[in-house]
């Protein structure tokens, strides 16, 4: 049996003490990669289709504890290749969205970034939960570039409309109130108010497409001389505009 020498176990100790330096670093990089790939597209949209489908977007990674609770619990092997392999939602992101159909548009996006690898879908929308829950989950995992190697890490998307982050915030909260053991009485108040929330979603994404309808896709020609980029707007000259239009005269 090796005997541990003082130099040897500080050697050890700070071997350990790097290792989970570089293990959460690698989330915390992951988180900023994955909300500059959100605030991009959300740019984009903006400015391409005069309208915003993100409201919120908020992002955690758990904490050592909370992280080591969920590995006894689940009852996975105290080891950071076993934790960075099993426990996929270190880092998360949670997407607030005004409409239904932007939940599935910014997944849909985010999807297809070309280094984003899509590991899980779970539509909690088309098929929520018994409790009522409803939210779309995502697993994604990315690449992140260190000074000696590439790792990568999983992120979890959560996106869901702001009634739907207003029912589950104040069902987390009752539930913590509760301490889990919530009489049957309110657990079916908490499903009927899920109910309620999805049938809102419903009203307003039908109001929003008839908005759509009455707005129609064409602009006027005063719209289209006039460029806006990062709040400030520039008048585009006749003499760069009148190819274009030609050209769609042609075509119509």
């Amino acid at each position: 049996m090796e005997v541990m020498t003082p130099a040897s176990l500080k050697q050890q100790f700070k071997t350990l003490k790097t290792d989970l330096i570089r293990f959460m670093m690698s989330y915390k990089f992951a988180l900023a990669e994955m909300n500059t790939k959100i605030d991009i597209l959300k740019q984009e949209f903006q400015y391409i289709h005069d309208y915003n489908p993100i409201e919120h977007v908020t992002s955690r990674i758990k904490s050592p504890e909370s992280i080591l609770k969920k590995v006894q619990r689940k009852g996975y092997e105290f080891s950071l290749p076993s934790i960075r392999e099993n426990i996929r939602d270190i880092a998360a992101i949670r997407i607030t969205c005004s409409f239904i159909s932007d939940i599935y548009e910014i997944s849909h996006m985010l999807q297809n970034q070309k280094d984003i690898e899509v590991i899980a879908c779970k539509d909690y929308i088309k098929n929520p939960k018994p409790n009522g829950y409803q939210s779309l989950h995502l697993i994604l995992q990315i690449p992140i570039f260190m000074s000696d190697r590439e790792d990568h890490i999983f992120v979890e998307i959560q996106i869901r409309t702001i009634a739907m982050d207003f029912w589950a915030s104040l069902e987390h909260k009752i539930y913590y109130k509760y301490n889990q053991e919530v009489p049957q009485k309110i657990r079916d108040d908490l499903r009927e108010a899920a109910i309620t929330a999805a049938q809102l979603d419903k009203k307003m994404e039908n109001i929003h497409k008839e908005m759509n309808a009455i707005k129609g896709l064409n602009r006027e020609e005063e719209d289209l001389q006039e460029l806006s980029i990062n709040n400030e707007k520039f008048r585009l000259p006749l003499d760069f505009l009148a190819p274009i239009m030609r050209t769609a005269d042609t075509i119509e």
